[in-house]
């Protein structure tokens, strides 16, 4: 059953949500298909779904407060596109911003594969 245009935008949604909260098991267990792919631009690597589950409750420690301001997201063939601004905190109570785009790739209901494009400058800056 192929997935409507407003599964893929709730989809969309509650992954949001859940890195907000810093909610690993909901990623894993309803947002990310077990084989999914997740690729950076900036290293041109696939991560494995465990290995993006590592990165992401990394950052909920080090971005205690974040939130994400959806600049724009539009379904396209087989997935969806979003371009964002992550924002936050960081422990020493410094913003923090970092602009980002993403295209997703879902079926039934999970992404199966996600493209992230960011500026590595402005990620780094939260492990210093």
């Amino acid at each position: 059953m192929a997935d409507t245009e407003a599964d893929v935008l709730a989809l969309a949604e509650r992954f949001v949500a859940a890195i907000e909260a810093g909610d690993i098991e909901t990623l894993k267990a309803a947002c990310y298909a077990p084989d999914a792919e997740i690729w950076h631009n900036f290293d041109q690597v696939n991560q494995t779904v465990e290995q993006n589950l590592k990165v992401l409750g990394w950052m909920a420690k080090v971005l205690p407060q974040r939130r994400y301001d959806i600049l724009r997201r539009v379904v396209i063939p087989g997935g969806y596109l979003q371009q964002h601004v992550l924002r936050g905190k960081r422990p020493n109570g410094e913003d923090f911003a970092m602009p980002a785009c993403l295209v997703v790739m879902v079926k039934d209901g999970r992404i199966t594969r996600l493209e992230e494009y960011l500026d590595p400058a402005q990620a780094a800056v939260l492990a210093s």
